[in-house]
């Protein structure tokens, strides 16, 4: 059962022209969530190969842009809605670097970024939520009041301490796991909707 289903999202991401199967994750949770609008400007952490990009761009329209990242190259998409930066957002220079990319804010962030998978599932896990944790500083940094985030976890022990450090920036979290997902995946995906932008107090 799972075996065709994850046929099928592969065979319709060809049909459609989409550069991978996670495309539809990203489009069934916009559906339901409707957290990126047009002319939104969103920011595409782990963006390669590209099919969220190719999402992305598909929502915000004419009048939106979306910022791809990612520390490989990406083949260039069709459209002049969109930047690529290449980029380790684990560096300790990640976030001096996108000041100079990006706007002062954005509406919209997401994370669809994985390690490179070891096959030991807690090295992987840790792995991931460090890269969680990096996309999270970059969001505290660029995100706009209100704005929304999105960005995969793993399953694991030390996923209830990112999820209590998320929920403190965000008015309401939801935690997803998309129909595309395949079933036997320890993947999840965290929606931060209305991020929670601290005043800055100046002496």
């Amino acid at each position: 059962m799972e075996q065709r289903r994850n046929d099928h999202y592969f065979k319709l991401a060809k049909e459609r022209g989409y550069r991978s199967r996670a495309a539809f994750k990203l489009s069934q949770i916009i559906k339901s969530y409707r957290f990126v609008r047009k002319r939104d400007q969103v920011v595409d952490l782990g963006a390669a190969p590209g099919g969220w990009t190719q999402v992305l761009i598909e929502t915000v329209g004419n009048e939106g842009y979306v910022f791809a990242v990612d520390i490989q190259p990406i083949e260039p998409l069709d459209s002049p809605q969109t930047d690529f930066i290449e980029l380790d957002i684990t560096s300790n220079s990640a976030i001096e670097y996108l000041l100079k990319k990006l706007p002062v804010y954005v509406d919209v962030i997401v994370s669809d970024i994985s390690p490179d998978v070891s096959g030991t599932w807690e090295l992987d896990h840790f792995r991931q939520i460090h890269l969680a944790k990096s996309s999270l500083q970059i969001t505290k940094k660029f995100l706009k009041s209100g704005g929304n985030f999105l960005i995969k976890v793993f399953q694991g022990n030390e996923l209830d301490p990112f999820i209590n450090e998320f929920k403190k920036h965000f008015r309401q979290t939801r935690i997803i796991k998309p129909k595309a997902t395949r079933i036997s995946s320890s993947e999840l995906y965290v929606l931060g909707l209305g991020f929670k932008r601290r005043k800055v107090v100046l002496n």
